[in-house]
Order: C-alpha cells, then sequence, then structure tokens
C-alpha cells in the first residue's frame, strides 16, 4: 500500500503537486512565517539525508519525454518518511493551499524504488 499527499488540481503539466512542491512554492513566494521557513529547511535537510533521492540514483526518473507525469509515494510502512509530513500540512493549512491524501495498492507503472518509496508513472 502507498499512500501520497497532493494538491487535488494539476497544475499545467497536468501532474498534481505533492506536499513538498506544495510547501516549496509558498516558500519560493516568500509567504512563509519565520518558523515555517525554520521547519521547511530544516526538515527537507534531515529528508534530504535520511531518505534517498531518487534523482540521485536515476537522474531522469522525472525526465518529462521518458517518464510523463512521474511522482513519488510514500510506501505506508516507511512510518519514518510520513511521519513529519503532518508540519507541511500544517503549514498548507495555514495558508489554505487544499492537499489531499490518496492512497494505492498500485499507483502506476513503477520506475524507481526503494524501501520507502516509489517513483511512478501513472495508469
Amino acid at each position: 500500500m502507498f499512500v501520497r499527499y497532493q494538491s487535488p488540481d494539476a497544475n499545467a503539466r497536468g501532474v498534481h503537486p505533492g506536499v513538498f512542491a506544495l510547501v516549496n512554492g509558498l516558500a519560493a513566494h516568500g509567504l512563509l512565517t519565520e518558523e515555517q521557513e525554520r521547519f521547511r529547511r530544516t526538515t527537507n535537510d534531515w529528508y534530504n539525508a535520511t531518505f534517498t533521492n531518487p534523482t540521485d540514483v536515476d537522474p531522469l526518473v522525472y525526465d518529462r519525454t521518458r517518464n510523463p507525469g512521474a511522482v513519488a509515494w510514500f510506501r505506508v510502512e516507511s512510518v519514518r518518511l510520513t511521519e513529519r509530513v503532518e508540519g507541511y500540512l500544517e503549514i498548507l493549512g495555514d495558508h489554505r493551499v487544499p492537499c489531499e491524501c490518496i492512497e494505492a495498492d498500485a499507483p502506476g507503472r513503477v520506475i524507481y524504488e526503494d524501501a520507502d518509496q516509489v517513483v511512478v508513472v501513472p495508469f
């Protein structure tokens, strides 16, 4: 079973941005409070140090031509990966940015996987 936190609305490319992209977008526009920005930077750094970035293994995993619409999903059993998502969801809630949690047994064609996550091209 896999879980993904994403915008209910697709972007211009037809992809539903994930929770990290949504919060990083707020930060890029200077909309976060100092406390929210501190949480985002600290927690992003923790994720980067703790989990494999799929692009470090396969730089083309998110290539739009090769893998159109590719997105990452968390393994439900990877509690360490999902436990800090709540802070991101709180930030989105504070800014009234909608984010939904969806679950699937088979979210798409797997193009990358490790013990904590998969990257798929949706069916």
